[in-house]
């Protein structure tokens, strides 16, 4: 196997152990604390699939609008917004200006 596509594997390897730690944790209580090593709120490049795994069901979702087509989620202490299926920025909010 060339040495560069060897590299590109055990690369790939890296970044996605989390993931699948984070995977077989799932049904353990204690598991709530790791969502705090992915950050207060969602961050760029996450997909709505992530968002939701790690944050929950949105309070609220947004029509996608505009040209690209860009959509928000509504939660109790953010909004996060995507461009397709990707968080292109987050927001955080307070009870007073929903």
């Amino acid at each position: 196997m060339p040495k560069l596509q060897r590299l590109l594997i055990a690369a790939s390897i890296a970044l996605l152990l989390p993931f699948i730690a984070q995977a077989e944790n799932n049904n353990d209580p204690s598991s709530q604390t790791e969502t705090a090593s992915i950050g207060a709120m969602p961050s760029r490049g996450m997909t709505m699939d992530t968002v939701k795994h790690y944050f929950g069901e949105p309070n609220q979702r947004h029509s996608p609008i505009g040209k690209p087509a860009t959509s928000r989620w509504q939660y109790d202490d953010m909004m996060v917004y995507f461009e397709a299926k990707y968080v292109i920025h987050s927001v955080a909010t307070d009870d007073n200006h929903k």
